[in-house]
């Protein structure tokens, strides 16, 4: 098992100078390189944007070597993955978070999309937010009037948000968070779609606020699903052994987490926003992009920094 730290608030961004965090990646290979998509606060804005960084191109997929996308005309800045012309009134000073790119059908225009999913917030990066999503044009990634999920159950507490899709035989599929960190209320849910828009057929309960699953992501391999996801302690209680990153299969992407295999743990306390790859010459190594926080001993005025880090594992037995 190897442990890699990838980009630290604390230790700066190189010479993106022009930005305070990067932070909750979402792991995809398109256009012939490997790509990351994050959130991150910009000192020009001071929202929360997506932003990205890549491997060079061809180049396999590994936990160094990426470089944090910069805006052509002003290197020193991230280049804004997505303008807010049009979703600006429910995703602006809030900003945009968790994003989870996908790709599938959509049947209204007959043809395969790229998304890149995410929840917004009008007004307070704490939420209550809604999920949405940027889509790509075939030259840019464009902004969306309105967001395509919003929280309807009374156990969703009014936010939903920590959004991971795929494309299933015929539906969008997506696992998600309720509540809020705030009030230390994590319930995760599912819904699916026809077209990843409306439709949505059922906010159902995946894991029950005790587990405090904060992500699920799925992804297709070789023998059927695989999904990594977090578990985690925002209230600082010690009584909550469980935290950390887990590992579980399934012959199909159920939206019923018995529908899993039982989870293995592969992390200690810390991780969360897992985004689950494997080696490009196979399955014999697990990459594992995720999040965690460190005491800041190198910035004056913010109590703790964020990172993107990978662990490296054998996939389990």
């Amino acid at each position: 098992m190897r442990h890699t730290r990838i980009f630290d608030a604390g230790q700066g961004y190189g010479p993106i100078t022009d930005l305070i965090t990067f932070t909750d990646a979402s792991v995809a290979r398109r256009a012939g390189r490997w790509q990351m998509f994050a959130g991150g606060i910009d000192k020009m804005t001071g929202e929360i944007q997506l932003l990205s960084a890549s491997l060079p191109a061809g180049a396999p997929l590994s936990a160094t070597g990426w470089q944090i996308t910069a805006d052509p005309a002003h290197p020193e800045r991230p280049a804004i993955l997505a303008a807010k012309t049009l979703s600006h009134p429910w995703d602006g000073k809030g900003g945009r978070h968790c994003p989870s790119y996908a790709t599938g059908y959509d049947p209204g225009t007959g043809r395969r999309v790229e998304r890149i999913y995410y929840a917004g917030a009008a007004q307070h990066y704490a939420g209550p937010y809604s999920i949405g999503y940027v889509e790509w044009n075939g030259t840019r990634w464009a902004d969306q009037p309105h967001p395509v999920f919003t929280a309807a159950e009374d156990w969703e507490h009014g936010s939903v948000y920590e959004p991971n899709l795929i494309y299933h035989d015929g539906r969008w599929k997506m696992w998600y968070v309720a509540g809020a960190n705030q009030d230390d209320y994590l319930v995760h849910g599912y819904a699916e779609s026809p077209d990843g828009r409306t439709g949505w057929s059922g906010h159902t309960i995946f894991a029950p606020a005790e587990m405090r699953m904060f992500d699920f992501c799925v992804i297709q391999t070789a023998g059927g699903y695989e999904a990594v996801f977090s578990r985690v302690n925002v209230s600082g209680r010690t009584d909550l052994p469980d935290t950390g990153l887990w590992w579980c299969q399934a012959p199909q992407p159920s939206g019923s987490l018995s529908g899993w295999s039982a989870p293995v743990r592969i992390s200690g306390p810390g991780p969360w926003k897992p985004s689950l790859r494997y080696s490009d010459t196979g399955q014999e190594t697990m990459f594992v992009f995720h999040d965690d926080a460190h005491p800041n001993t190198t910035r004056q005025g913010i109590p703790v920094h964020f990172t993107i880090d990978c662990l490296e594992t054998s996939r389990p037995a």
